[in-house]
């Protein structure tokens, strides 16, 4: 641990508390511009943010030219996360809002990583300086927290190491030279497409706040919202519609994205993960809206259609907004469900999940095999997106898999423990690790993990925290290999 450069970690975290220091700060304007007692507590615990922030970079000013390795990267950003969820809780914990410690960190790290799981029964009950916080918290960690830092400080390579810490995806497709300029690129485009969802949505029925607020958890794919009914609250197809596809374009990779906004769309109109998607998509919308109007669930075509829309893209871009109550559906439509927060997205999107990708790797292998056994000398290799993938690249799509379903299942033994049903365990589970925020049973639709046990709680978070990192960059740092020198 001699060679630990432990002066960057310290200063990039100080940083890091800063930024959340101010935009605790925008959140302070609100609660006062609103009148609201809760402002004083905003402003304190922004003023604590900041302090601690400050002091914290200036303890790492020193040998910052050494550079990082794997362990301060992934120690780096697995820390960060914790202690900016650590801040992020004042605000809800000295304002008396959420009065317990477990329920505020839960709340915090669950806006940060975008998973959108509550605590909260009555979320109309809330000061809007909170309800603001709780989105921007979710907007904040949606592309990446850590990314934001590579916008903004020089790094050199070491913002190469970062981005591939916390960045979702699979190695063959990371875009690694001038990380800096591709992460400054991507918070462009993310700061461009809330302010066009914002204006879209502040156009229709939503007023000013609430269009902010779900501009900040809809392009995000995190799913918070300002009302306890979520979308359904307005009762609008221009709402539902606006948001439907900012979600879809929230679970596209974001690079991708860059470059269709630049001009050239043949990027992502012929990525192969992204006409997966599309597939996916269109295909089940198609067998849901039949479903519900043949059922007479819906009685109207358009609606069955919308509420089928709706539905699908928000439970595979894991943000969870709704418009209706799926689980009263029936088991056929939960059980789709459940398998869209299994799969996610697209890799480099904002959405959580295993993603489409390695489904798709893990689809071509298996046919791979089935081939073997016809020719074993034969040899077939995966083609993604007319690119040969490398037997590292499928390893590790094999090991994340396996490393998944283990997870969840040690999950809902522990879950189980601690006294939740089977339905709930396995709910807050799927929900918790894929980073989607809804759940089955008692919180599913609209539900909540207020009556969650205390220990499941944190246990949950660091299944939240896993999940956004995608598994490695946390399991790491309990390897004791992985801290050798």
């Amino acid at each position: 641990m001699s060679n630990f450069n432990y002066r960057f970690v310290l200063r990039t975290i100080g940083f890091l508390l800063i930024i959340e220091s101010l935009f605790m700060m925008m959140a302070t304007v609100v609660s006062f511009y609103s009148e609201e007692i809760a402002g004083d507590a905003m402003l304190i615990s922004s003023t604590i943010t900041f302090l601690a922030g400050v002091l914290t970079r200036l303890t790492g000013t020193e040998d910052l030219p050494k550079p990082i390795g794997k362990r301060e990267s992934f120690f780096m950003v697995a820390i960060s996360w914790i202690v900016l969820s650590a801040f992020g809780m004042l605000p809800f914990y000295l304002s008396g809002s959420i009065t317990n410690i477990t329920d505020a960190y839960f709340e915090t790290i669950s806006g940060l990583t975008a998973t959108g799981a509550t605590i909260l029964t009555n979320v109309e009950a809330m000061p809007k300086g909170l309800l603001f916080w709780r989105s921007i918290t979710q907007w904040m960690g949606g592309l990446g927290i850590v990314v934001f830092v590579a916008t903004i400080l020089p790094m050199g390579g070491n913002a190469s190491v970062l981005y591939d810490a916390e960045v979702t995806g699979i190695g063959y497709d990371r875009f690694r030279p001038r990380i800096s300029q591709i992460a400054k690129r991507l918070w462009l485009v993310y700061i461009f497409l809330t302010s066009v969802l914002f204006l879209l949505l502040w156009a229709g029925p939503m007023d000013l706040f609430d269009a902010i607020c779900h501009a900040f958890t809809t392009i995000s794919t995190a799913g918070f919202s300002t009302k306890q009914a979520s979308i359904a609250y307005w009762d609008s197809a221009y709402i539902e519609y606006v948001i439907t596809l900012f979600m879809f374009i929230g679970g596209i990779n974001f690079p991708l994205i860059y470059f269709f906004m630049k001009g050239d769309p043949k990027k992502l109109l012929k990525n192969e993960e992204f006409k997966w998607y599309v597939l996916i998509i269109i295909t089940f919308v198609i067998i849901i809206a039949v479903g519900l109007f043949s059922s007479g669930k819906i009685n109207e075509i358009e609606k069955a259609f919308r509420t089928s829309l709706f539905q699908v893209v928000s439970m595979i871009t894991t943000t969870c907004h709704s418009t209706d109550n799926f689980i009263n559906w029936g088991p056929f439509y939960q059980f789709i469900v459940v398998i869209f927060m299994f799969t996610g997205a697209c890799a480099g999107s904002t959405a959580g999940g295993i993603k489409i990708v390695r489904i798709v790797i893990l689809f071509k292998n298996s046919i791979n095999e089935f081939k073997r056994q016809v020719h074993p000398n034969a040899i077939l290799p995966i083609r993604l997106n007319d690119r040969v993938i490398s037997m590292d690249v499928v390893t590790k799509v094999l090991a994340f898999i396996f490393l998944y379903l283990a997870i969840l299942i040690i999950s809902c033994l522990i879950l189980a423990l601690s006294g939740m049903g089977f339905e709930n365990a396995l709910g807050a589970a799927i929900s918790c690790l894929g980073n989607v925020g809804g759940g089955l049973a008692e919180i599913g639709h609209n539900g909540h993990f207020y009556d969650v046990p205390t220990e499941s709680k944190w246990y949950l978070s660091f299944l939240m925290l896993t999940g956004r990192l995608e598994l490695f960059t946390v399991l790491s740092l309990f390897m004791p290999a992985f801290w050798r020198r």
